[in-house]
């Protein structure tokens, strides 16, 4: 496809939902989000009210980065390895079959566990081959602004989801919540084997000696480590994300401390992908492309004050209605600076040849999960002996100091960007 999108504005929505592959990729990332939250929630709160242990509730929320951290980048190769249309359509179609499984009622917790493990194996070859096959079907700026929108609209149907799910739990078992997971995976399967191109994998076509997931694996590592760009935009994801999204693992126990309904965990987890969203918005309709990148120091900085600044207030004031909205809105605050994710991410993308863009994202975002699992769970661990809203505050002040090694390095970037535009006379990016 070429790309007829003048570089001199950004893309619109319009022309995004032209291009007919979009639709399915864009319509069922949405509908699984909104299933997992419905899950992820639902578990996490039921094994609360079981076991009354912040740790287990913030293994059950954070399970489903591990399989990422452990085997993201060799799962992720399955993308440049195998046509990937029938990646996204396989995984979908074993997702649905274990989330039924957990749904069967009765279903011991550790066996839930390990289903929902199972389940978070099959994200890596998924989330990969969607993000090669957005970069395959879109170009130019029409897959910056789609990204942007399918971030954006991702961070909608968590809010969905998350809301939803603490709506649901009060009326619902959990056995039904997870049936409705189920059921997003199935819709899912049909909608994108009915209208996604068959494409052969764009691994197939090259001929530079024997081939396996190990030496795959190897090659993405290895194009990730010569590009100083890419390295730079990978250590501030990371960092940025671990402190970001940590305090969600003890999300149920700070709104008990906070003397609130479980069904508030889900309106407080909302709260930032709610700013996020309209971040996003932002980003991708009113910021120039040339100028998206720039704003990525200021709005890490902003995604991470506002969670000091909630964790001190649940700590020093009264527990109480008035405290936790408090609370909720410096959630939300921080999530509108979570939208320096969306230029990064673009930035990430573009600057993968396309058919190492599967490994290389699963590179990217094995760390990413994996940082975030690792956050959620040292949250649930650092519970057990310190108040959650203290946990908070740790996390907020921690990743202030945490990210100016990474952000200065990514300033120095952009700086070594510019100077090297304009002396080959071009724009500046």
């Amino acid at each position: 496809m070429t790309d007829d999108v003048p570089r001199r504005r950004p893309a619109t929505f319009r022309e995004v939902f032209a291009v007919p592959e979009f639709r399915p990729l864009f319509g069922t990332y949405l509908l699984s989000t909104i299933g997992d939250e419905l899950a992820r929630v639902a578990l996490t709160v039921l094994v609360y009210q079981r076991t009354s242990s912040p740790l287990l509730a913030a293994i059950t929320f954070g399970i489903s980065y591990l399989p990422w951290l452990l085997g993201g980048p060799l799962l992720s190769t399955l993308a440049d390895r195998l046509p990937r249309h029938r990646v996204l359509i396989a995984s979908d179609v074993l997702r649905a079959l274990l989330v039924t499984g957990m749904a069967v009622p009765g279903t011991p917790l550790p066996v839930l566990l390990a289903l929902l493990l199972l389940v978070a194996v099959c994200a890596p070859p998924f989330d990969s081959a969607r993000s090669a096959l957005m970069a395959d079907v879109l170009t130019g700026d029409r897959y910056a602004v789609a990204t942007s929108l399918t971030n954006v609209c991702g961070q909608v149907s968590q809010v969905v989801g998350f809301v939803l799910a603490g709506a649901l739990i009060t009326v619902l078992s959990p056995s039904l919540v997870l049936l409705l997971d189920a059921g997003t995976f199935v819709l899912s399967a049909v909608w994108l084997g009915a209208r996604l191109q068959r494409r052969p994998a764009p691994a197939a076509e090259e001929d530079d000696g024997p081939r396996s997931v190990w030496r795959d694996t190897g090659q993405g590592l290895r194009l990730i480590g010569r590009s100083a760009r890419l390295r730079t935009i990978i250590a501030l994801t990371w960092v940025g994300t671990l402190f970001a999204n940590a305090a969600e693992g003890i999300a149920a126990p700070l709104v008990d401390q906070l003397d609130q309904r479980a069904a508030e965990v889900g309106v407080l987890l909302a709260a930032n992908p709610l700013g996020a969203t309209l971040g996003g918005l932002v980003i991708a309709r009113l910021v120039p492309p040339h100028l998206r990148e720039r704003l990525v120091p200021p709005l890490v900085v902003l995604s991470l004050a506002p969670i000091l600044l909630a964790g001190l207030v649940a700590t020093w004031a009264e527990p109480g209605r008035g405290t936790y909205l408090v609370v909720v809105g410096l959630m939300f605050v921080a999530g509108l600076g979570a939208a320096w994710s969306i230029p990064l991410n673009v930035a990430f993308v573009q600057a993968v040849p396309p058919a190492y863009r599967g490994r290389a994202f699963g590179v990217a975002v094995s760390g990413l999960y994996g940082v975030q699992g690792i956050g959620v769970l040292a949250a649930g661990v650092v519970a057990e002996r310190l108040a959650p809203s203290e946990v908070v505050a740790v996390i907020g002040a921690l990743g202030l100091v945490a990210v100016v090694v990474p952000l200065l390095t990514y300033v120095r970037a952009q700086g070594h960007m510019a100077a090297g535009a304009r002396a080959a006379g071009r724009s500046v990016p």
